[in-house]
């Protein structure tokens, strides 16, 4: 702080010089919007500047070729119109906010960014060097500040964060540490991971960012795949040429796939109520329900054959029984 106060005592005295050798108001105004100005501000700046070098927080030029991303992604794809916008807008006016790297863990002649990747991305495409900050960090302040960033900016959907979540906890990363990287709680971090580990991975490449789709319409598709064969049935569709990949558009049509797909009903062989006779008719069973049991009663020409078959097979049959549960 010594170097900050020092400057800005200096920059002080030019002003109060200036004000006490002025022979007029209006020449003391003109001086202000003249030379001396120029040298207050650029002492300012580096009074500054000096203060954000100690703190590790320099803005310097990087060519893109040396920085690699993050060790872990929080986007799914990156050219879509917010992109494009982004880079025609530092096209015509260049960089206006750095991003964030950190010297790389493993490689002491790059750096990893932290946060900035699209910015970097452009500069990249169009031969420009990047505006950053260089700052060290541990991964856990490195997740902690790009998760905290992206949040800030509010432009990642849903499923990003999820997935996000998902792959911090993958690394080691703490509940605690993810929960304050994204900004959220304990029922909103169960509720992402639990669409991530539901929803097929193949579905979730598929549809992509679904810019858009909020935490609802991914918690109703979650359930819908979880009845049997509909994850079957969403795999399917998005290979198929109805489907439009990596779009909000997409993913309604999945939704709208899956809902009116029902399973057909099979058609009912019950001739009563608690009785079941097959095509066949060769066997009859009765089903009675008690207050602390249940009995099958097989009559006809199959009975005791096909009820040898069920107490010779019940391991299995209970096993499917169970499966069928989940």
């Amino acid at each position: 702080m010594a170097r900050k106060d020092l400057l800005a005592s200096i920059t002080a005295s030019l002003a109060e010089d200036q004000q006490a050798h002025s022979p007029s108001g209006a020449r003391s105004e003109y001086a202000k919007r003249g030379a001396s100005r120029s040298m207050m501000q650029s002492l300012d700046e580096l009074a500054e500047n000096s203060i954000r070098m100690l703190d590790g927080e320099t803005v310097v030029s990087l060519d893109p070729s040396d920085l690699d991303g993050s060790f872990i992604a929080d986007r799914i794809g990156e050219d879509d119109d917010a992109y494009l916008e982004l880079r025609e807008a530092i096209r015509h006016s260049g960089q206006s906010t750095p991003i964030l790297v950190r010297p790389h863990p493993d490689d002491p002649r790059r750096y990893m960014i932290v946060f900035g990747h699209r910015r970097a991305k452009v500069a990249r495409e169009l031969g420009f060097k990047v505006r950053a900050i260089i700052k060290p960090l541990a991964d856990i302040e490195h997740v902690l500040a790009q998760g905290q960033e992206n949040t800030a900016r509010a432009d990642l959907s849903f499923i990003e964060k999820a997935l996000f979540a998902r792959k911090l906890m993958d690394s080691g990363m703490t509940k605690e540490t993810v929960k304050s990287a994204l900004t959220i709680d304990d029922t909103l971090l169960s509720r992402m991971i639990s669409v991530v580990d539901t929803v097929p991975a193949i579905v979730l490449e598929a549809v992509g960012a679904a810019k858009g789709v909020g935490r609802d319409r991914w918690e109703e598709l979650k359930k819908l795949v979880q009845i049997t064969g509909n994850a079957a049935k969403a795999i399917e569709f998005i290979g198929s040429k109805d489907f439009k990949v990596g779009t909000q558009e997409g993913f309604n049509l999945l939704l709208n796939h899956i809902k009116a797909s029902k399973k057909q009903k099979t058609p009912k062989r019950v001739v009563d109520q608690g009785i079941w006779i097959p095509d066949d008719k060769l066997v009859s069973v009765t089903s009675k329900p008690r207050p602390k049991g249940f009995s099958l009663d097989l009559t006809d020409k199959e009975a005791k054959p096909f009820g040898e078959w069920i107490s010779n097979n019940l391991d299995r049959l209970y096993e499917t029984f169970k499966q069928s549960r989940k």
